[in-house]
């Protein structure tokens, strides 16, 4: 397989080995006096897709950024992919990195990472900031488009049991990750077309060449992923801030917004005219609501 070359990165980063695995983080700004920030991407990005927000925000916050495992810059082995192994990630990372309890802020699958760090890992956070997180409550879809009659689990279990076979895997994998299908794909999530760049596509297509990352693919989505996100909220104690790009067409934001509500009735809630990530496609919404409410812990 030829590997591509990974974009250049607007925020240099290192690597540090965790699990005898290399793992890619950036840091930028400095700012004793409040919570740092760590950023985490969502399925199929990375570090790169938050250069927007750490440009502006680390200049009023101590702001880190980091590749799950299994993504961007970071390695790619042949391990179960879940919400555990992410919440043991970031947990060991702000302990041995970070060092003082820290806001996680996450996009899609990188919200629910987040979410499982804030509820089974609280001494390492601060607050939890969500941007279209995905997971599932108890009665809903990862993505929360809602409950989930029996066809929708035949056609899930039967995609799951296909995406086992190796053949299958290869083939879904190669074709989702064409750069033509990936600009197509974001075309349709982000309101803001214009920041749907060759740059964006590249980032994201550059990862999919790395050793590993068709394994990545196939155990992310045949894996179960952990507690419902109702679970964890109801053992979570931080603050939490909840932004949706209400132009998302992977979730119904009102409905997946009045569960939340449900289960964690103290959070800061804001709808944005954004898609499904909102702080690549609209940054210009997304930093200044950030900043007010890290300001105001």
């Amino acid at each position: 397989m030829t590997q591509a070359a990974p974009a250049e990165s607007a925020f240099p980063g290192t690597h540090w080995l965790w699990r005898s695995q290399k793992i890619y983080y950036v840091r930028a700004g400095h700012n004793p006096h409040r919570p740092p920030l760590l950023l985490i991407h969502g399925f199929g990005a990375s570090t790169d897709h938050w250069r927007k927000n750490i440009a502006e925000l680390s200049q009023h916050f101590e702001v880190w950024a980091i590749d799950l495992l299994g993504f961007g810059r970071s390695q790619k082995p042949n391990w179960t992919y879940n919400g555990d192994l992410w919440r043991d990630q970031l947990h060991d990372f702000i302990t041995e990195h970070i060092r003082r309890p820290t806001v996680l802020a996450g996009n899609s699958l990188g919200g629910y990472a987040a979410l499982c760090t804030a509820g089974e890992r609280p001494e390492s956070v601060a607050g939890v900031i969500l941007l279209n997180s995905a997971g599932a409550f108890s009665d809903t879809t990862p993505l929360g488009s809602g409950s989930v009659n029996p066809l929708q689990k035949l056609v899930r279990d039967g995609i799951q049991v296909l995406l086992k076979q190796s053949w299958a895997n290869r083939l879904l994998f190669e074709s989702v990750r064409r750069k033509s299908r990936i600009r197509q794909t974001l075309l349709q999530v982000y309101t803001n077309k214009a920041a749907v760049t060759d740059r964006l596509v590249e980032e994201i297509y550059a990862p999919s060449c790395d050793p590993g990352a068709p394994q990545v693919f196939a155990t992310i989505f045949t894996t179960r992923q952990g507690k419902t996100v109702d679970a964890l909220l109801q053992s979570m104690t931080c603050p939490l801030l909840v932004l949706w790009g209400q132009n998302d067409p992977w979730m119904n934001a009102p409905s997946r917004s009045a569960k939340f509500r449900q289960y964690y009735p103290g959070l800061t809630e804001h709808f944005l005219d954004a898609g499904h990530c909102p702080h690549d496609d609209r940054p210009e919404l997304v930093n200044p609501v950030i900043q007010n409410w890290l300001m105001a812990l």
